[in-house]
């Protein structure tokens, strides 16, 4: 059974790590990591296709790559398929990621996954890409990717 703390947990760490103000929940169900981070002040857009959601900004549809970046950060909790391009979109737009993924898109086992999600980073252009482990039950290690600086003109 899922930690019911953990979108609460995983804000925290949101907040405590990133200043960012404007934040994209990338698969984000109902809405309860947005409802979380906008209690801590955050403006959140979260995308899923639920038709039922928390009374929270919103965007019923698939996140792509072609979303126009309106965030300074993407995350997302446990967002199964969406993985993979929270990563690929963060780098395109040279933003930081958080996200902690709970199974792969591919059928690769959890710990392979992790380590190809870490290359993934990597090869994308992200400066620094470490693992944090939250202090809940189930999948709770996020990765997190911020991009290496800008080369000097």
């Amino acid at each position: 059974m899922a930690d019911k703390r953990r979108f609460d947990l995983f804000a925290d760490f949101i907040v405590s790590r990133f200043v960012a103000p404007r934040v994209f929940d990338v698969a984000g169900g109902q809405g309860r990591l947005n409802e979380a981070l906008t209690r801590r002040g955050r403006a959140v857009t979260t995308f899923d296709l639920r038709h039922k959601h928390l009374p929270v900004a919103y965007a019923q549809r698939i996140f792509t790559l072609e979303e126009p970046c309106e965030a300074e950060l993407v995350v997302g909790m446990h967002p199964d398929g969406a993985t993979r391009v929270i990563i690929e979109y963060a780098a395109r737009h040279r933003l930081p990621f958080a996200v902690v993924p709970c199974c792969s898109d591919n059928g690769m086992p959890y710990n392979p996954w992790m380590r190809h999600l870490a290359e993934l980073a990597r090869a994308s252009g992200f400066g620094t890409v470490e693992e944090v482990k939250l202090s809940m039950d189930g999948r709770a290690r996020v990765l997190v990717g911020e991009p290496a600086p800008a080369s000097p003109a």
